[in-house]
């Protein structure tokens, strides 16, 4: 596995198209729309909630969602993992001219040092410092750095371009040698896992080429760019399976885009909550809305038979024997036989087809078997009909499906302590 290389930053560079973006009220006229709104929202206010807790501002939101609808439109730039590479860094160190070496406002990016040091790492030159030395030296000062608070000032810049010349240089300061370490150590992780068989040397001009390109780029929050090109990207290449995977939902980006723009704006009409609760409720229902549907309609109908009895839980039960023992407390093990089935009469499991008892915790099963077994005197067969709510509700089950009413035949053959 490749190592991630040191610097933690992020995309390619596109150049932000400069739309507006507002909250705006959408018409949802079906479960289609509403599915791909929600969508939208849902992961919009989760973007506003983690990635953009610390920057949520207009231009941060607009080079998103710019970057959202060049990937759903395929117009996102193809570079080779070197290119990319080299792109990421490129954008990372401009940015650090505002933010400081590896985002310490206490260090000045000299970019004329950084890019040295890089280069003569991704040859593996040691004239000015080891990589051992280099990860010593950069660790100890990162251990050791303390932004002070917000207001502290960044010294002046120095920008230059990344060069392709090994070069031996004079480091004069601290701020020098923790611009070089860091980009030695970068180089050096990059000809080891990303440049190992570059040959013929274009992979490293490709790097290199792509640096400078990155130190050219407008783009202020390349991660958020890059988030949004592959979201979108997504979106797209899901879209012949259906939206979230789903053959029923066709994909309207349309309304997706407007939902995220919506749930990052902070639109209340419906917030991240409802929408995820929409969501889950909505597939619920395409994919078992039948089996809890059939479940209830068969409730309804066994309920008026002869013999059944409802508690106020909406648990059914027959008594096809009554013993003559003692009833078991909720916290009593007990020993019984039993024969499970869903309301088509397909067996899911059953102790009586194995020939052996089972024994448990009655406060360690399902909801309809801790309150039904307690209606039983030792001795006893009843005949249970368990509501999917009282069952296993919308988890499935080994062979049973999510939402399913259960039938079980269960004989309490004895209670241990």
């Amino acid at each position: 596995m490749k190592k991630v290389v040191i610097i933690l930053i992020a995309a390619m560079a596109m150049i932000s198209c400069g739309n507006t973006y507002q909250v705006q009220k959408v018409a949802l006229t079906n479960q289609n729309d509403s599915m791909n709104y929600a969508l939208g929202v849902v992961n919009g206010a989760q973007m506003k909630m983690y990635q953009l807790r610390n920057d949520s501002s207009m231009e941060t939101i607009t080079e998103f969602i710019d970057a959202l609808q060049r990937g759903y439109d395929g117009e996102i730039e193809k570079l080779s993992e070197a290119g990319n590479i080299g792109r990421n860094i490129g954008q990372a160190i401009k940015n650090a001219e505002k933010t400081g070496l590896a985002d310490n406002p206490l260090w000045t990016i000299n970019q004329k040092i950084f890019f040295q040091g890089l280069v003569n790492g991704l040859h593996h030159d040691t004239t000015v410092m080891k990589s051992e030395d280099a990860r010593n030296y950069f660790q100890t000062q990162y251990q050791n750095a303390s932004v002070l608070n917000d207001s502290v000032e960044l010294g002046k810049a120095v920008t230059g371009k990344c060069t392709d010349k090994v070069k031996t240089i004079t480091l004069s300061s601290q701020n020098d040698s923790i611009n070089y370490a860091f980009g030695y150590l970068n180089g050096d992780e990059i000809a080891r896992y990303v440049l190992l068989l570059d040959s013929t040397g274009q992979m490293t001009k490709d790097l290199i080429s792509n640096i400078n390109k990155g130190l050219k780029s407008t783009i202020k929050n390349p991660q958020i760019v890059n988030m949004g090109e592959q979201i979108g990207k997504n979106i797209k290449d899901q879209e012949a399976q259906g939206l979230i995977g789903e053959p029923s939902l066709a994909t309207d980006f349309v309304l997706i885009k407007q939902g995220f723009i919506n749930g990052l704006l902070g639109d209340t009409t419906m917030t991240g909550e409802q929408a995820g609760e929409y969501i889950q409720n909505t597939m619920d229902h395409i994919k078992y809305g039948t089996v809890k549907e059939d479940g209830e309609k068969f409730l309804a109908e066994n309920a008026l038979k002869e013999g059944v009895k409802v508690t106020d839980s909406g648990l059914q039960y027959e008594v096809l024997k009554m013993g003559r023992g003692k009833k078991p407390a909720a916290t009593d093990r007990v020993k019984v036989h039993y024969h499970g089935t869903l309301i088509d009469g397909t067996v899911f499991d059953s102790s009586v087809e194995r020939g052996e008892p089972i024994t448990f915790g009655l406060d360690q099963v399902i909801k309809g078997w801790t309150e039904g077994v307690q209606l039983m005197p030792i001795g006893s067969k009843f005949r249970f009909y368990i509501p999917q709510e009282l069952g296993y509700g919308s988890q499935p089950a080994g062979s049973i499906p999510p939402y399913s009413t259960l039938i079980f035949e269960v004989e309490l053959l004895g209670i241990e302590k």
